[in-house]
């Protein structure tokens, strides 16, 4: 989501999810070690410990990412629904 007119925290939310909370933590040190190799830095991560929501703070970017049940409950995307958009391409479609 492009929220780089409606916030000043960060320009960009990228918002996804995992079925359990074991995922949620994969995922999370998945993204982290990506980010390093790119030579990108995550700042902060919040709630890794529980997994239900994790937030990482790369910067211009952030990254929310809840386990399925969670992401339901909170429904960020209805809750910044006037944020466009953003298609990212996944490593298997280049």
């Amino acid at each position: 989501m492009d929220i780089s007119k409606t916030s000043d925290i960060t320009d960009f939310f990228i918002i996804c999810s995992g079925n359990s909370t074991r995922q949620v933590r994969a995922i999370t040190d998945y993204i982290k070690e990506k980010l390093k190799h790119l030579g990108h830095k995550v700042w902060h991560i919040e709630g890794r410990q529980y997994a239900l929501w994790v937030v990482l703070d790369c910067g211009d970017i952030v990254v929310h990412l809840f386990h399925a049940p969670t992401r339901d409950f909170y429904d960020l995307e209805r809750l910044w629904a006037d944020a466009p958009q953003v298609n990212l391409e996944s490593d298997a479609e280049k």
